[in-house]
């Protein structure tokens, strides 16, 4: 607070890492909405190829932050990582803009290399903005988390619209401008950002200290352990949640395209832009459910128990679609409104998982490996995004129902489970709630 313009109350470094991110989010989730339409229309590949394939892409995408990690640590550092893959990002967009397969899959294996650079990266800086014990800095994570969305609402809709009213290609350059604005942003904010990086490198000559007493301290406690185990069962629930809210840009964007009435209120609409509504979602509920845990207090469910309700939520989403699926396998293109309120149950699931989970590790990963075991927590994306793209295969060989109504089982199960499992996964985190 020494008398430098600040962005809401917050360091000015800030305002370059949200707009940053906003843009990159813009140019990801932009040209993922349309991918696999691209990849079924423009150049007829079946759906099973053209969802392994974008199962692939997606679900590499999370595998290489933990090495994007790494390379910041042992080289390159925060600053010129997000830049190395910022620029890689916007090369790949721009290799995507040209026709062939080689461009496809260039373009897509650049995208996942740039994205494991920025992703950890630029939240690592934000985090480097702040002293220790800083009040605003959970505050700052809000603000940056918006900043998220609003890329990811605004991707589809406006690189969607060109890609799939104008021309795939240029659908794909328009993601690459994106990536281009905010690299543009980020390099003349760099001044702001001095500071976080000076911090940060600060924060690892004091942590390499602390590690060395702790391996004089001893291996892990048994409670350690315990722990440890508690992030591993939630993993595997964590993922078959991802496995179904991420089949939002596969199966569902192929629904939406095939089977969906693309008109609301007399507007022409693109199956792309139903990721979109995801987004708009975050931003509106976001604040009501950090109200709410506010609220409830001590009263609030435990985070196991957030799990299992994320799972239920997600669940229900589905059996939302299974009468709109029956409708369309008769012929009837079913309103937009279906798709709609199947993602704002949908949120209110990922509301309750996504920054629960992060939060939790913190609290109850041993302090050595919280790095580590944060890694482990992020490969549930990893492998649902791999579940999603999977399910996806099926859509025109399994009827929607069945394909719906298996996912709903499926979930809305695990989250039956692991109601049961409440007392001892509790149990496992010792105390912590």
């Amino acid at each position: 607070m020494n008398g430098e313009r600040k962005f809401f109350g917050h360091p000015r470094g800030l305002a370059t890492l949200f707009f940053t991110e906003m843009w990159e989010r813009f140019s990801y989730y932009g040209m993922r909405g349309f991918l696999i339409l691209y990849m079924t229309k423009a150049l007829t590949f079946t759906d099973a190829k053209a969802s392994t394939a974008y199962a692939t892409y997606v679900s590499s995408v999370w595998l290489s932050t933990i090495f994007g990690g790494i390379i910041a640590d042992a080289w390159l550092g925060q600053y010129r990582s997000v830049l190395v893959g910022g620029i890689i990002i916007a090369l790949g967009h721009f290799t995507l803009a040209l026709h062939g397969l080689p461009p496809l899959y260039v373009g897509l294996s650049l995208i996942v290399i740039g994205t494991g650079m920025l992703k950890p990266n630029i939240s690592t800086l934000v985090g480097g903005l702040y002293e220790p014990g800083d009040e605003r800095r959970d505050s700052g994570f809000s603000l940056f988390y918006m900043g998220i969305n609003l890329g990811a609402f605004l991707g589809p809709i406006i690189a969607g619209r060109l890609a799939e009213g104008v021309d795939w290609h240029v659908g794909f350059a328009c993601a690459g401008v994106g990536m281009v604005l905010g690299l543009t942003q980020y390099v003349l904010g760099r001044r702001h950002l001095q500071p976080a990086v000076e911090r940060i490198a600060a924060q690892k000559a004091a942590q390499r200290v602390t590690d060395v007493q702790q391996q004089q301290s001893g291996p892990l406690t048994g409670d350690d352990w315990r722990r440890i185990w508690a992030v591993v069962v939630l993993f595997l629930f964590a993922s078959l949640f991802w496995g179904a809210y991420e089949q939002a840009g596969s199966s569902l964007t192929l629904f939406a395209d095939r089977y969906v009435h693309l008109e609301l209120l007399g507007l022409k609409l693109y199956a792309s832009w139903f990721v979109s509504v995801q987004a708009l979602f975050v931003i509106l509920l976001s604040p009501l459910f950090a109200w709410l845990w506010i609220r409830l207090g001590p009263r609030q469910p435990s985070s196991p128990a957030k799990f299992a309700l994320a799972l239920v939520f997600v669940g229900l989403a589905f059996v939302l679609l299974i009468p709109a699926g029956s409708l369309a396998q008769q012929g009837i293109k079913v309103s937009p409104l279906w798709l709609i309120a199947c993602y704002f149950i949908q949120e209110l699931g990922e509301l309750c998982l996504s920054p629960v989970g992060l939060s939790l590790v913190t609290k109850v990963a041993p302090v050595k490996l919280v790095s580590f075991v944060m890694g482990i927590f992020f490969l549930s994306n990893f492998v649902g995004n791999l579940l999603a793209g999977w399910s996806a295969r099926f859509v025109s060989t399994v009827p929607l129902v069945t394909l719906f109504g298996v996912t709903a089982a499926v979930t809305i199960g695990a989250g039956l489970v692991l109601f049961l499992l409440l007392r001892p996964v509790r149990s496992l985190m010792g105390g912590v709630r």
